[in-house]
């Protein structure tokens, strides 16, 4: 046997290996066997349901899957295989598994279709040694790690109801996720799916995507940009008011389009990603169905078009919750990201609802037929990621997602313990 054909066989008798391990974690607890030699005792709970979209996490990249459509999407460091079909995927206990060869690389895979389960993608390419990309299955929801836990925070599903169905002047969706393990990690939604615009809430994939891009050595924050008086749209940001051509880092770039919403700073950002491509593939490779960047800030003419970006509640907090875990950004970047979003200066909708030295890190988005606010409660004990997205007129909108943002804090902290103090 050759060293190659050694090497290869080494790397499919480990994904072999790491195969029987996802499957006995799908299986679930089980228990003693019964003393006449008989079969198990049936666990206590139930395994986690599957899903039909999933993707891996691994370091540097993403190995994403679709079952219903068959297709998978591998998008890293080294490049972007795109949406591809695989029509020989076989989906077998609750695990998707196949092979597809793009250009002279080979992936097989095997993918759990339950998240927080190890899934690994073996990667053969001419002259290299095969590469094994072991990583976390993410999917949306994400499993909670105890269910007992979980169960104690579905009771917040019936309060966000109660104020969603009051708000009928603007239809509204909302999604929570305990970032704690407070509550097992548990998400709840009401109108998850909801699909209004975007609004100015799509600047935290072009977020993201800028520091993917740092993360794999792509950009430096420290690289300037040139902006153009072309370049500079009106309302909401700070770069308008200033004197150009001038030359602006990535850095106050991405500072800017958080914490002062700044469309100037997100447009130059999108044109300095390569276009709209580049954030949808983002989008795409994390299977987020709902979100999609269409047009850039203030394109009026786009947006008559038809031309719209839109997102929904499942898709922010799926974003929010795979940067929190560290899933699509090193921990560096990630801790960067929550920093711009803790110096927002736009508060007038999370940060107003909640008492005073509350923490938070929030992106406001508003139109004058959406307002919302998502993002993270960092109390200590109980941090949680949150989307609140409205449609209908932004004012009554405005104050849907303060009451929506104040059922959650009293939910987490309730009145009879005391307001927060930082």
């Amino acid at each position: 046997m050759s060293k190659t054909d050694k090497r290869a066989s080494s790397t499919r008798w480990a994904r072999r290996a790491l195969s029987a391990l996802v499957a006995l974690t799908l299986l679930g607890p089980v228990g003693p066997a019964a003393a006449d030699g008989g079969p198990a005792v049936p666990p206590t709970a139930p395994p986690p349901p599957a899903a039909t979209l999933a993707w891996l996490a691994v370091p540097g990249g993403v190995f994403s899957v679709d079952t219903a459509a068959r297709t998978v999407r591998y998008r890293g460091c080294a490049g972007d295989t795109g949406r591809i079909p695989d029509p020989g995927m076989r989906v077998a206990r609750r695990v998707a598994s196949g092979e597809v060869t793009v250009g002279a690389t080979t992936y097989a895979y095997d993918i759990p279709l339950v998240g927080r389960v190890p899934g690994v993608v073996e990667v053969f390419r001419p002259g290299a040694r095969p590469a094994a990309l072991v990583g976390a299955v993410v999917t949306d929801p994400q499993p909670p790690t105890d269910p007992a836990a979980g169960r104690r925070l579905l009771p917040l599903t019936g309060q966000l109801a109660r104020v969603v169905e009051g708000s009928t002047a603007n239809p509204a969706g909302v999604a929570v996720r305990d970032l704690s393990g407070r509550y097992g990690h548990q998400q709840v939604a009401v109108n998850g799916t909801f699909r209004p615009k975007a609004a100015s809430v799509i600047k935290l994939w072009i977020l993201v995507e800028l520091l993917r891009r740092v993360d794999c050595g792509q950009e430096s924050l420290a690289d300037g940009v040139l902006v153009t008086p072309a370049d500079v749209v009106d309302g909401t940001g700070e770069l308008q008011y200033e004197t150009f051509p001038q030359v602006v880092t990535l850095h106050r770039l991405a500072e800017y389009m958080v914490i002062y919403s700044d469309n100037t700073a997100a447009n130059v950002l999108i044109d300095h990603l390569g276009g709209f491509g580049p954030v949808n593939a983002l989008i795409d490779a994390m299977n987020q169905r709902e979100t999609v960047l269409a047009r850039k800030m203030l394109d009026t003419e786009a947006a008559r078009r038809g031309e719209e970006n839109y997102t929904s509640p499942d898709d922010v907090v799926s974003l929010l919750g795979a940067v929190w875990d560290a899933e699509i950004l090193t921990p560096a970047s990630r801790d960067l990201m929550i920093g711009f979003l803790r110096a927002q200066t736009l508060n007038t909708k999370i940060p107003a609802a909640l008492p005073p030295g509350v923490p938070v890190a929030h992106k406001t988005g508003d139109l004058p037929d959406a307002s919302h606010d998502v993002g993270y409660y960092l109390i200590p004990g109980s941090q949680t990621a949150v989307a609140f997205l409205t449609g209908g007129p932004m004012a009554t909108g405005d104050e849907t997602v303060r009451r929506l943002a104040r059922t959650v804090y009293d939910y987490l902290v309730p009145p009879g313990d005391g307001a927060y103090e930082e």
